[in-house]
């Protein structure tokens, strides 16, 4: 058995369950769909860059001013002594180093899951951070929320409540990402069956992409919210039955608070 792999993840308010970023949530996927052994470190925002400094992890990309951007998730696997940065990268390296494990990215598909995720970002994302951006600072710990609200509102030129306030502004934001996943339905529905995966039936990395971004909905929004229940009904709830699948790959560790 390897020695657990060291996953470095923002931490929630919920002290039942800390995780709810989209791209952590993707690399958590991959280590529980692998049934590989890892311990999560809990990193605030603002110690993100200490701490992949501090522990080497790559910059994943740059500020306006040219400077290196730091960002999760991260792994340190103590197994190999390598350092790996951003969930794609994770993904591939996950599957080389553990190839008896469930592979993520199947030989052959490399070229199609770049595609898919070039196309997936237009056609889901935009109008669904619209609608969770702005709700994200009430989940996080006191340091956290104010370096993402002072961060995201830089980003957006406005304050995080004017992004898509409750309204009609907030309602054609919301209606353009059900209309994205439908997109993704039509996709894979493109031969005329109803599969579930992208891969067919089975999870691949596709997948777990659509998943990080279902699950950061629910986490944030509330999975009794109006919104998570119109993502269930969406499709004749194929959705719901997504998700569904992805249920017993959401397993949270305790793990400890980063040190710098």
């Amino acid at each position: 058995m390897p020695e657990p792999i060291l996953f470095y993840d923002i931490p929630g308010n919920n002290a039942r369950q800390k995780a709810w970023g989209p791209n952590t949530w993707k690399t958590r996927y991959c280590l529980n769909i692998k049934g590989l052994p890892y311990k999560t470190i809990w990193v605030e925002y603002p110690d993100i860059e200490a701490v992949c400094r501090k522990i080497g992890a790559a910059a994943t990309e740059e500020k306006a001013d040219g400077s290196p951007f730091y960002t999760l998730p991260v792994i340190h696997d103590p197994n190999t002594k390598q350092t790996i940065s951003e969930s794609t990268v994770i993904a591939r390296y996950l599957d080389k180093t553990y190839p008896d494990t469930p592979r993520l990215i199947p030989e052959g598909t490399d070229a199609l899951h770049v595609a898919f995720h070039h196309a997936f970002r237009p056609t889901v994302t935009p109008d669904l951070r619209k609608v969770v951006i702005p709700q994200v600072p009430k989940c996080l710990l006191p340091r956290s929320e104010a370096y993402f609200r002072a961060t995201r509102e830089a980003l957006f030129g406005q304050k995080l409540e004017d992004i898509a306030p409750p309204g009609p502004k907030r309602e054609e934001a919301w209606k353009g990402f059900l209309k994205g996943l439908h997109t993704l339905t039509q996709w894979l529905e493109a031969d005329g069956t109803d599969k579930l995966f992208f891969l067919g039936d089975k999870i691949g990395y596709a997948d777990i992409t659509v998943a990080g971004a279902l699950i950061w909905t629910r986490t944030i929004l509330g999975a009794d919210s109006k919104e998570w229940a119109d993502v269930k009904a969406l499709d004749g709830g194929r959705w719901a039955r997504f998700m569904d699948a992805f249920g017993k790959f959401e397993a949270v560790d305790e793990g400890e608070d980063a040190v710098l």
